[in-house]
């Protein structure tokens, strides 16, 4: 049964607390010793990604995806390139589509389930023939890509993804668009709905005959938001269908390569569906693990090499 059930994190002093460990990574942690190399990947689409790199010389590497309204610059980002390279691992840091510091040219961003961009960076990755193995990293919105990724290919993939890891993963998102809408949480809702009307805003100024943000100061939760912009933007019915379609949750039997979903208890981002340990117990190639802290995106350790407790972990998994 892949439900690991033991978790060796243990939080330092005075991070017991799911909001100190969400919190205080974000805004105070630095992680020095990287240097990326852009590249720009065309898309299909007539549009471009930006993979920003972090080259060791290996014959190995990993593409890292960030969550919402994150970027390749993130401490999280930043530090598992670090823990990949000291061990021998390039690290291919993906931006999503407008999270690269420019507006791209067409209309559409990204959202929660949109797999065809790191579809485009693998096969970009692939042709190169630089790397003997290929891994993939992913953190919370990054993470539900993954594995929504993995699960509509299932078999495809033997021999091309070597493992995955993710953390703080929505693979619900319906739970988690609501949870995230309660009181306890209205600080990251807030910070969420800001920066994300600045993208809106930077698509205006390309095509405001397409786009607009008046009345934007009404919309309070993901549910207006995905309902006035996600769903029509990309074809969906309304924010439930959209929600329902983009989840990774329904595909995480069909998973072939071996993976692991680290989710800490608690998370204040994620529903009770986002612990999915009866689909882990149901297929050997998934690994579910669920230390008791950690926040969202936290599992903060305080070291020599300022490593933590997550790079460590990944590393781990990936060189077993």
């Amino acid at each position: 049964m892949p439900v690991v059930s033991h978790s060796s994190y243990v939080p330092p002093k005075l991070f017991a607390n799911a909001h100190a460990q969400t919190i205080f990574p974000s805004l105070l942690r630095r992680v020095r010793g990287i240097q990326y190399v852009r590249e720009r990947i065309d898309t299909p689409d007539g549009d471009f990604v930006d993979v920003d790199t972090s080259k060791v010389g290996a014959a190995q590497a990993a593409i890292l995806l960030h969550g919402l309204e994150g970027d390749s610059s993130r401490a999280y980002m930043r530090g598992m390139a670090r823990a990949l390279n000291k061990r021998g691992w390039d690290a291919l840091a993906f931006n999503f589509r407008g999270c690269s510091g420019e507006s791209n040219r067409t209309l559409r961003f990204y959202h929660s389930g949109e797999t065809g961009d790191l579809q485009t960076v693998i096969s970009y990755v692939t042709r190169t023939g630089a790397y003997a193995r290929l891994a993939l990293v992913g953190f919370s919105l990054g993470g539900n890509v993954i594995l929504k990724y993995l699960g509509e290919r299932g078999r495809e993939l033997s021999g091309q993804i070597w493992k995955a890891v993710v953390f703080s993963v929505p693979c619900d998102l319906a739970s988690c668009s609501l949870k995230l809408g309660e009181p306890g949480n209205r600080i990251y809702m807030r910070r969420f709905l800001r920066m994300l009307r600045a993208k809106v805003r930077m698509k205006m100024e390309l095509m405001p005959h397409l786009i607009n943000d008046q009345g934007y100061e009404r919309i309070k939760n993901f549910k207006e938001y995905d309902d006035r912009y996600t769903a029509p933007m990309f074809g969906f019915r309304d924010a439930y269908d959209y929600w329902e379609k983009a989840s990774s949750k329904p595909l995480l039997r069909k998973i072939v390569v071996p993976t692991l979903i680290v989710n800490a208890a608690d998370d204040p981002f994620l529903a009770d569906p986002c612990y999915p340990e009866e689909e882990a117990r149901d297929n050997p190639a998934l690994f579910l693990e669920v230390p008791e802290k950690g926040g969202h995106v936290g599992f903060v350790a305080f070291n020599r090499e300022g490593e933590y407790w997550s790079e460590t972990r990944a590393l781990q998994f990936l060189s077993e």
